[in-house]
């Protein structure tokens, strides 16, 4: 059985720091592409970010570029998010995503 399960997520200020982290289960992940989405308040579940399963390719989405950081741990079954220069608008629920299934996701408000 998939599973995905996030962690990492929490209340930060504008202008910080937080990295997102799921653990993946019953599946062969190094031979899966993994990816976050976010949703945020009132809007659709959006793509954030996508790794390849060996990690040698990414892809971010615009608002992405440049802030957020996408990598995995094949080893240790993990894809990580790390996630700098927040602001008020990257306020969401991230989810991890793999094998056409997503997590329960992580909340991550950003507000002074």
């Amino acid at each position: 059985q998939v599973q995905l399960m996030e962690s990492g997520g929490g209340l930060v200020q504008p202008g910080g720091s937080l990295r997102l982290s799921c653990t993946a289960s019953g599946f062969t992940f190094s031979g899966n592409d993994a990816a976050w989405y976010r949703q945020a308040p009132g809007e659709e579940r959006v793509w954030v970010a996508s790794i390849t399963g060996d990690g040698e390719q990414t892809a971010y989405e615009s608002f992405a570029i440049g802030r957020f950081t996408i990598s995995r741990d094949n080893v240790k079954n993990t894809v990580a998010l790390q996630m700098n220069n927040l602001g008020p608008e990257d306020t969401g629920i991230y989810y991890c995503g793999a094998r056409r299934t997503l997590g329960q996701g992580t909340q991550v408000t950003v507000s002074s």
